[in-house]
């Protein structure tokens, strides 16, 4: 079992950056395929971006490619997701999740089993 704890959200400008991060406990990290999700107000959860066990390979929704970036460091048992350019649709309340594999694609594909808390982004324009 990983238990996630997601930190960096506020308010920031449109056009301005921030950085999540997530901090996982339990021996199953380094092995797991991890990613994040946003939910805006009034709309459904939706995939943002995953990244296999190693950090290698790295996946993006359309929306968000080549302005956000999604990178892990398994020593300390963290997925950050770099988010730039910001715009006011991204305002959202974003999640970290595990996946039940350890690629990418799995957590593109939604199989996932352990979410965190998430934490809350606010793009003014």
């Amino acid at each position: 079992q990983v238990q996630l704890v997601e930190s960096g959200g506020g308010l920031v400008q449109a056009g301005g950056s921030l950085r999540l991060s997530c901090a996982a406990s339990g021996r199953t990290f380094s092995t797991r395929g991890m990613g994040w999700f946003r939910q805006a107000p009034g709309k459904e959860r939706e995939f943002v971006a995953g990244t296999g066990w190693s950090g290698g390979s790295t996946y993006y929704a359309d929306s968000v490619k080549g302005r956000f970036t999604i990178s892990r460091d398994n020593a300390k048992n963290t997925v950050f997701l770099q988010m730039n350019s910001l715009k006011p649709e991204d305002t959202a309340v974003y999640y970290c999740a595990a996946a039940a594999g350890r690629t990418g694609a799995s957590v593109a594909e939604g199989a996932l089993d352990a979410w965190g808390q998430g934490t809350l982004v606010t793009v003014s324009s």
